[in-house]
């Protein structure tokens, strides 16, 4: 059982707010997480899986079943299964408002569950589990096998990086062949595991439409539909450019990710670290490893960007609070890392912020008055004001 850093915020809006939904893919642990704070919810919480048989007998009237227990907190599992339970929330919710009355978990982001959105709107609060973070495990795991592994615990606790790999091959087949058409896609599933496997290549990278629509046949909006489909299913991340200035020629195009590392190296056929250290993919791995971090602990009023011009101008992540660029993250799988001079061009463009480098495991060091040098290890030292926790660091 690993300690998750969000099991504070939930306890804190199921005390103010009547509803609150957990969301985030399969297997990231919503569950177990919920079930480790049930001692600190209010008294005795009814726990409903809308995929038991037993449990969705319990709701063939939902209106009586519901009602009756109104002044319990109800816990219902895999939501996305009962999209039309949102109406009734909503009229629950209004007959008798108070906090604490529904716990809602999903493996469908609040863009798919958009009955929620429309049905329960000013009644629920939003927060996404992400696979576990570096900074969730790093008492207990090394980074390189938290790397290579990735963030789902019951692939990242396996007993073998062999065993690890085909327990994340097990969970793709099941997300392309269940889960994926359960959330309404309706591509074969033969199509999607080879559209994943061409992320691969892409992960990085930004997102050139019209070659993935070449490269398998297929039309630009049926590749952004399916696209669409993973990422509110968070397999992929697509991480938007920001714009600051018209005159410049910047890039428009997203970079797309792949979120959960253990997927791509899965995806890429790289079972061991040897495998990774060799590989030609460690570069953009290591950078979408390090994002995904960084987004996964940030506060909900800050946005993550890259930001990028034609003439070369770069940052590999820039954090933004209240539309304003507060820091640039350059992204090193070296120890012995150096900024070009577009770094530094694109750091002026947006306000002349600090500029942080994170490496694997270099000692902390300022090479300028601008530039943090930093491991993965102590990132969180220098971003703690932005992290859904910042408190968590006050020792």
């Amino acid at each position: 059982m690993f300690n998750r850093l969000l099991g504070k915020e939930i306890l804190d809006l199921v005390a103010e707010r009547p509803a609150v939904a957990l969301v985030g893919p399969r297997q990231v642990g919503k569950t177990t997480l919920v079930q480790s704070l049930q001692g600190s919810l209010p008294d005795q919480p009814i726990y409903l899986d809308l995929e038991s048989l037993e449990d969705l007998n319990r709701l063939r009237d939902p209106e009586l079943y519901l009602s009756e227990r109104q002044d319990k907190l109800v816990i219902l599992d895999e939501i996305q299964r009962m999209p039309q339970l949102f109406p009734l929330l909503r009229s629950l919710i209004d007959r008798h408002r108070v906090a604490g009355r529904y716990l809602l978990l999903g493996s469908a982001s609040p863009q798919l569950l958009q009955q929620s959105s429309e049905s329960l709107a000013g009644r629920i609060a939003y927060v996404e589990l992400q696979p576990l973070t570096w900074l969730e495990v790093n008492q207990q795991i090394t980074y390189q096998q938290h790397w290579l592994r990735g963030g789902y615990p019951d692939i990242l606790t396996a007993p073998s990086d062999r065993s690890a790999s085909r327990r994340m091959n097990d969970f793709i087949q099941t997300y392309v062949e269940r889960d994926l058409p359960n959330l309404g896609l309706g591509a074969s599933p033969s199509r999607v595991r080879t559209l994943l496997s061409m992320l691969v290549g892409v992960h990085g990278n930004q997102l050139n439409m019209s070659e993935l629509a070449r490269s398998l046949g297929l039309s630009v909006p049926t590749i952004q539909s399916y696209l669409d489909f993973l990422e509110n299913a968070f397999l992929i991340r697509r991480l938007l450019p920001y714009f600051v200035n018209v005159g410049k020629r910047l890039v428009k195009a997203p970079k797309l990710y792949l979120r959960d590392s253990g997927m791509l190296h899965t995806l890429a056929g790289i079972n061991s670290f040897e495998e990774l250290s060799g590989s030609l993919y460690i570069g953009s791995s290591w950078e979408g490893y390090v994002i995904q971090q960084v987004i996964a602990g940030l506060s909900y009023d800050t946005q993550a960007y890259y930001y990028r011009t034609a003439d070369g101008s770069e940052l590999d992540l820039l954090l933004v609070r209240g539309n304003r660029p507060v820091v640039g993250l350059e992204i090193k799988y070296t120890n012995a890392p150096t900024l070009s001079r577009g770094n530094y061009i694109a750091s002026r463009d947006v306000g002349n912020v600090p500029l942080l480098v994170i490496t694997p495991s270099a000692q902390d060091f300022r090479p300028d008055e601008q530039t943090q040098v930093c491991s993965l290890a102590t990132v969180w030292q220098y971003l703690k004001p932005l992290h859904v926790l910042n408190e968590w660091f006050s020792g």
